[in-house]
């Protein structure tokens, strides 16, 4: 009988065998990251015991990590034993806009490895592995843990390298006098946003202690975008910012279970001015089997905040709860769209 072939070519059990170890590739792409060695080797080839030198490790054992990593793409062994470093592994370079270093190693921590070891118990109760496996939700364990916080920050700011800059290409802000970005982090997006609109005045809106390490981020000091970003300290379950014509929400809505997502809706419908938008980016599940980066997402959603990716039925009636209408979906050159509301009333 003759074997079934499955991707390129490959015997089905080969394919169903890569998808199994997929883990092993992260767990090394994480160990890579934490070790700095695209940033070492972006001045040339290396052996792995040059390498091994500057970052303490056993110059053996990385060179079997060098290997394996180089046989999926992310570095190159010349035949003189050196490695070098491909366009792919470049993207673990922390000097790069586009830069994936600081997602690979939270992404991988132990803490977060740890709650989607624990997933078969989320999928048989519908509950969230992290606060089951750490005693804690996500972002109360942050709070007692300001290292990880940062390195969430980071991980965040990291993926939104190519993230950000197409979302303020997507959106036309020419007719918004002020943007408040609720939960805008570090404030990457909206400075990319204000970048691309002098006009605009911005207000960077989240809890103190994520504004405090905001205000040593290279965003909110931009030249190009001196005197038209506020920071605004508060809690977006209790109230936002007032008066404002559009409020942007990145990777927020996406956290929460629905009774929560409407209480954050809901307080932009009551502090946005006449005519005013709420702007959700997100991913929005496409039907059907084709891949999508929503779809593994949203399982990263339940194991870490508890929170869910949506499908476009899904954010209007999240919409209707919190007294807005979607008005449209606009597509940004990456998987995620923004998601438009206006007051139902108009």
């Amino acid at each position: 009988m003759a074997k079934k072939k499955g991707v390129r070519g490959k015997p089905l059990p080969a394919v169903m065998l890569d998808l199994i170890i997929g883990y092993w590739v992260s767990q090394l792409v994480h160990v890579v990251a934490k070790l700095g060695l695209a940033d070492l080797l972006q001045g040339g080839p290396k052996s792995p015991a040059e390498l091994a030198r500057s970052v303490g490790a056993d110059p053996p054992t990385l060179h079997r990590v060098l290997r394996a990593l180089a046989s999926v793409g992310v570095f190159a062994e010349r035949k003189d034993g050196r490695f070098a470093l491909t366009p792919l592994g470049a993207t673990l370079r922390s000097d790069r806009p586009d830069s994936m270093r600081a997602f690979a190693i939270m992404m991988v921590a132990d803490y977060w490895f740890e709650a989607w070891a624990d997933l078969l118990q989320s999928v048989k109760t519908g509950q969230t592995a992290f606060d089951r496996v750490h005693g804690l939700k996500l972002f109360d364990y942050f709070g007692k843990h300001p290292d990880k916080a940062r390195e969430f920050g980071e991980a965040m700011t990291s993926i939104s390298g190519t993230e950000n800059p197409v979302v303020a290409a997507a959106c036309d802000f020419s007719k918004v006098r002020t943007l408040v970005d609720v939960g805008g982090s570090h404030g990457h997006l909206l400075a990319a946003i204000l970048k691309a609109n002098r006009k605009l005045k911005g207000v960077l809106f989240d809890l103190p202690q994520v504004l405090d390490q905001a205000r040593s981020a290279p965003y909110v000091g931009a030249r190009e975008i001196a005197g038209r970003m506020e920071l605004a300290p508060g809690d977006f379950f209790t109230s936002v910012p007032a008066g404002a014509d559009a409020y942007i929400m990145k990777y927020i809505i996406h956290d929460w279970n629905d009774d929560l997502c409407v209480k954050i809706l809901d307080n932009c419908r009551r502090a946005m001015a006449p005519n005013g938008r709420v702007l959700v980016v997100d991913t929005v599940i496409p039907p059907g089997n084709d891949p999508h980066w929503g779809k593994l997402l949203d399982l990263n959603m339940l194991v870490g905040p508890g929170g869910r990716e949506r499908t476009r039925s899904e954010f209007a009636e999240l919409f209707k709860r919190a007294g807005l209408k979607l008005k449209r979906i606009i597509p940004t050159a990456s998987p995620l769209s923004i998601v438009e509301g206006v007051s139902d009333s108009r």
